[in-house]
């Protein structure tokens, strides 16, 4: 059973947040006070806890939390002299609205949207659990970096299938659209992505997938795979970015006017 819970003696305002949620969840709410084994009789689901200042989900074994690492990390490159990929492919001025389309934990979203002073990300989540976690995630973290609290501000996060997001958004209304799906071959080396495995959608991008975000966008849509991947091997990009060292490819693809 999926139900809602708090951390061990919850202050009132985690009572009322757990409660809130489960309501919009349309699961159960299970007192911690009353049942404060709760999590030890976990079987094959998951619940959410309202922890004192953020949401995590919980199953046997593992925990789903957000935390902005990997962003932390590739700024501190970047600042430190050395290429982004993934920057170098946006060619950002600034003011642009990017459409993420595979939002996951944040962290490319959390990196964009540092160099979006006068812009936004829109982040697309079709996993429920992973959209929680993130959504509250980026209301309440407080980092020590303020280029972080600036930047998650700047991040609307939507629970939606991106196909059916697309679908429905008008031509040309986005600058940029941004693809990150799930690797086909993982690199479970990445202990910040091992957790998030168990939730993610897997779909496979396709080239009419990618024909409507050409349609919504202004600028170019790109796309991330692993090398070993077959998504560039079955869609057409203007070029590649990436390094034989982090095996990660951006692919590019021009709004061609």
């Amino acid at each position: 059973m999926i139900f809602v819970t708090t951390s061990h003696h919850p202050e009132a305002y985690q009572v009322e947040q757990a409660i809130k949620l489960a309501k919009e969840l349309g699961v159960p709410y299970l007192s911690r006070r009353r049942n404060p084994n709760l999590l030890e009789k976990l079987d094959d689901d998951y619940c959410y806890v309202v922890e004192k200042d953020r949401v995590v989900v919980k199953w046997r074994g593992g925990c789903l939390f957000f935390h902005p690492s990997i962003a932390k990390v590739r700024m501190r490159n970047i600042r430190n002299g050395l290429k982004d990929h993934l920057i170098e492919c946006l060619e950002l001025v600034g003011n642009e609205v990017i459409l993420d389309t595979t939002l996951g934990l944040a962290s490319e979203a959390i990196l964009m949207a540092a160099f979006l002073p006068n812009g936004k990300v829109v982040g697309l989540e079709a996993s429920v659990p992973i959209y929680i976690v993130v959504r509250e995630g980026l209301k309440n973290y407080k980092a020590k970096e303020d280029w972080i609290n600036e930047a998650m501000k700047r991040i609307e996060v939507i629970n939606a299938d991106f196909r059916k997001f697309i679908a429905n958004s008008p031509d040309n209304s986005f600058d940029i659209v941004y693809c990150d799906p799930m690797f086909e071959n993982p690199v479970f080396e990445s202990s910040s992505m091992n957790p998030l495995r168990i939730f993610a959608k897997y779909d496979t991008v396709t080239q009419k997938d990618v024909d409507e975000m050409l349609r919504v966008a202004r600028k170019k849509v790109v796309l991330k795979a692993h090398q070993e991947d077959t998504l560039f091997k079955r869609i057409k990009v203007h070029r590649l970015v990436g390094s034989k060292r982090s095996k990660v490819l951006y692919g590019v693809i021009e709004k061609e006017w």
